[in-house]
Formats: structure tokens, C-alpha cells, sequence
């Protein structure tokens, strides 16, 4: 009876040692990482519905604790469910079981992981049907083609303007010259004395030829094809040939015109 007496005041003065040294035992609340000031507030901000706010909560308790395995995981929680943040989700699952390898909740993390990887992947290698694909590359060959219909169309206008323009005049012959078809030899000129120059000649101020200035090139005549027109009356009607309406636009297949295509047309 002594000795029980003695064991049992040991025992009771290890609990009270216990108590005033500040440490819990197994299971009697939250552990301390949930304690955490910032950690609280985070769930606060959950239950009212201010996900950002909780997601800011969560990341200063990490940095007060960076240890915090429940901080991890609320934010994981977070970034899968509330901010589609994938990738965030997946980095605190990850930490949260490499701070807690033997969680009982393991198994559903790692669905939770797999889960986040495939929408993830879904983001980020999603692309157009193959329909759709195939219209947008239909949609830019054609106005390619358009654009170089109308380049090859300039093109053709400004060589056909260059080739009428008249060559430009040559200079005029030097004063005094001889003209073409006669000689300045003795034989034909009169004999006589040679006059003297005067004192003071005064000589001709020599011409100093100046660069032409080619003239600009007038605005190209168009017409619109109207609906029933053909290039033969648009040529007859413009007053042109047929053949040098379509040396005017290369390319242009007579039998294809369309209700609102634009023409150039020749100078008459």
C-alpha cells in the first residue's frame, strides 16, 4: 500500500509538471501549426467566403512556420477548388505530404495531385478542332491569294505607265556648230582676211543643262464590275481593246469575274 502511495504521487507530480511547463498531450486539441494566428484568420476568411484573403492568411502563417503542413494543405485546397490555380495546388499537396508522410488522407492527395496534373495538361495543350483548323488556314490562303492579285495588278499598271511616257529631249546642239552634212574646210570657205577679235568679247554664258523632272504619273483609271457585265463590254464601254483591258490586269480570267471586282483600266 506504501508503494502505491509512492507511485502514485511520482505520477502526479509529472502531470503537474506537465501542466505548468505549457506542453499538451495526445489528442487533447489542435495541433500548434493550426493555433497560429495567421492560420485562424485564414480559416476566418474561408467561412466568409474571401478566398484571396484566406490564400494570403495561409502563405504568412508558412512564413511564420514555414513547417506548417496544415498551412500547406489550405492552400492547396484553395488553388484546386477556389482560384484554378493547378499548379499552385499540386506544389503545396506535394509539400504537405513531405511534411506529413504517414497523413491517413495520403491516398486522396495523390488523387487530388493526379487529378490537378491532367487539368493541367488540358490548359495547357488544348488547341482547335481540326475542323476549325482547316477553315482558318482555307481563310488566310485566300486572302493571301487576294493580295497577290493585287500586288501582280500595280505591278502591271506601272510598268504599262512607264513604257508610254515619252522619252525625255536630248539637249540642244551647241551654238555656233557646224550642221549635220556640211565641212569647214578650206576649200569651202570664202577666202578673205581674218577678222580680229574685238578688245572686250563678250563670250555666251555656257547653258548648264538641268536634270527633267519626270512628270507624275497620272491616277489609274478603275471600274467596278456590275452585275451581267462582261470584260467585253466593260473593254467597249471604257472606250479600250480586250487585250489591253487584260494586259492591264494579269491574271484576270475573263470567264470568273465577280459582281463588285475591282478593274484597272488602260489609258484609252
Amino acid at each position: 500500500m506504501l508503494l502505491w502511495n509512492r507511485w502514485t504521487c511520482r505520477l502526479g507530480a509529472v502531470f503537474l509538471g506537465l501542466l505548468l511547463a505549457g506542453c499538451s498531450l495526445p489528442g487533447d486539441g489542435q495541433p500548434d501549426d493550426e493555433k497560429e494566428p495567421h492560420f485562424v484568420l485564414g480559416k476566418g476568411r474561408v467561412n466568409a467566403l474571401d478566398y484571396t484573403g484566406a490564400a494570403a492568411a495561409f502563405k504568412e502563417a508558412l512564413e511564420v512556420n514555414p513547417r506548417s503542413a496544415a498551412a500547406h494543405f489550405q492552400l492547396a485546397w484553395l488553388y484546386e477548388n477556389q482560384l484554378a490555380d493547378p499548379a499552385a495546388a499540386i506544389y503545396h499537396y506535394q509539400e504537405h505530404l513531405a511534411l506529413s508522410p504517414k497523413a491517413h488522407n495520403r491516398e486522396v492527395i495523390l488523387q487530388h495531385i493526379y487529378a490537378c496534373k491532367q487539368q493541367l495538361t488540358k490548359d495547357v495543350m488544348q488547341l482547335p478542332s481540326a475542323p476549325a483548323a482547316q477553315q482558318q488556314i482555307e481563310k488566310l490562303g485566300e486572302q493571301n491569294r487576294k493580295m497577290q492579285e493585287e500586288l501582280d495588278k500595280w505591278h502591271a499598271y506601272y510598268n504599262a505607265q512607264l513604257a508610254a511616257r515619252p522619252a525625255p529631249a536630248t539637249p540642244s546642239s551647241r551654238p555656233g556648230a557646224a550642221p549635220a552634212g556640211t565641212s569647214t574646210t578650206p576649200d569651202d570657205s570664202t577666202p578673205g582676211p581674218v577678222p580680229l577679235p574685238p578688245l572686250r568679247q563678250s563670250y555666251p554664258t555656257p547653258l548648264v543643262p538641268t536634270r527633267a523632272i519626270p512628270a507624275p504619273l497620272p491616277k489609274p483609271r478603275t471600274h467596278v464590275v456590275a452585275s451581267g457585265e462582261t470584260l467585253a463590254s466593260i473593254a467597249r464601254h471604257a472606250g479600250v481593246s480586250l487585250a489591253a483591258l487584260q494586259t492591264a490586269n494579269p491574271g484576270l480570267n475573263p470567264k470568273h469575274l465577280r459582281t463588285g471586282q475591282t478593274l484597272y483600266l488602260p489609258a484609252p
